[in-house]
Parts: structure tokens; sequence; C-alpha cells
């Protein structure tokens, strides 16, 4: 089942696929199905064993082994040098949002390097800010930027899931799981709302602050 999150044109809907850890699930591929496709440097390699073609390739190719680059030879590429001032994950970001991206699969975003992994959700905050719908993805992890306002997510019932707060959460109230919440001030760095459990439509608002639903979905 697709989250329903995932409603405007294909056009408009891209994948991004990043060097972290995969898990092609059923759900992965549903949530990557018919959207436009921009690989950054050695996360093509998630391109075949998703059966997706990739519009444009780009990076400094420091980690895409040669065996890749014979094998999408006829892919577009666009070089970048090694000393640069992003990532090239956030260079593929960049690029799918010039071809008119409002829906954005952070494929990979998740698991590899913490450093990166972090800086991916902080990157898709930003990019939920923006007004962009998205979501990291390492198909057995989801993050899901959380700011003010009422996200409902498509999380199958009995699925993990936590928030965590990155700033100190105000009136956040959660419904559709175990251990709901009514208005509540969460502290920045609190367990409060870790590990809790999805029982039906998993629903969450807040009033201020900003942080990550984290969902395992089974």
């Amino acid at each position: 089942m697709l989250p329903m999150c995932f409603t405007v044109s294909a056009m408009t809907r891209f994948s991004i696929l990043l060097d972290g850890t995969l898990d092609p699930t059923d759900r992965l591929r549903g949530q990557v199905a018919g959207s436009r496709v921009i690989a950054a440097d050695g996360g093509i390699r998630h391109a075949r064993v998703l059966d997706l073609d990739v519009e444009l390739w780009v990076g400094d190719f420091d980690s895409a082994e040669p065996g890749l680059i014979a094998r999408h030879a006829d892919v577009e590429r666009q070089v970048h040098p090694a000393a640069k001032d992003k990532t090239d994950g956030e260079i593929a970001i960049d690029e799918a949002r010039r071809r008119g991206a409002r829906e954005l699969v952070l494929v990979g975003g998740l698991g590899g390097q913490s450093d990166h992994a972090l800086g991916n959700i902080m990157l898709a905050l930003g990019l939920a800010r923006d007004g962009i719908r998205v979501v990291l993805s390492s198909g057995g992890e989801e993050a899901w930027p959380l700011l003010p306002g009422a996200l409902a997510l498509d999380i199958p019932p009995a699925s993990r899931m936590s928030i965590v707060a990155l700033s100190d959460l105000v009136g956040l109230s959660l419904t559709g799981v175990e251990w709901p919440l009514d208005d509540r001030t969460v502290k920045s760095g609190s367990s409060l709302t870790l590990s809790n459990t999805v029982v039906g439509p998993l629903e969450v608002a807040l009033g201020e602050g900003y942080g990550v639903v984290v969902t395992y979905p089974c």
C-alpha cells in the first residue's frame, strides 16, 4: 500500500537514489513506482534491484565502482568536483527541484554513515519547510519530517514508530497508536515519544517545534 501522501502527478514525484543501505521491500517498490529518478553517485546501485530507469546521474563519482559506470553508460551524467560545498545527494535533490519536484523519496537516505543519515534528515526538514513532501527510506525504516501542522501517514498496523524531538515540541497530539498523546509538550531529546506501536490511521498534530517521525513498517 502506498503512503497517502503520494497523490500528485508522477511528473513532479522524484526518487533520489542515495548511497545508504537498502532493503528492497514491496512497500518501497510501490513508493518509487512511476516516479522520475535521479541517482547520486554510488546510489545508482539501487536502480537495478528496484527496476528503475534513471534519467540523470550526478556526483563526483568517487563511490561509483567501474562496473556501475559500465552498466549505466547510457545514463546522462553530471560530473562535479570532489571539492565542493554540497553532498552529491543534495546536488541530486537540487536538480530534481529544478525539474519540478513536489514530492521526493530519498531512497537509501538512512543507514550507512551516521553523519550523512542525520544530514539527510535535516535536509528533509528544510525541504518540508519549502512545501515539498518528502520521506527518507531504507525499505525497512522510514523517516518523515515533522513540522507545525497536521501529518497523516499510511503506516501498517503493528508497525513500530517513534517521534524524535529535535527541538522542544509544543502542542503535540498523536493518534492511531498504542500510547496516544493529546496536546503535550515534549522536550528536545526526551524519550517519551520513542518506541510506540501503530494500531490504526496514524495522525500527528504539532503546534510548535520540529522533529522527525521514524517508522518501521511491517
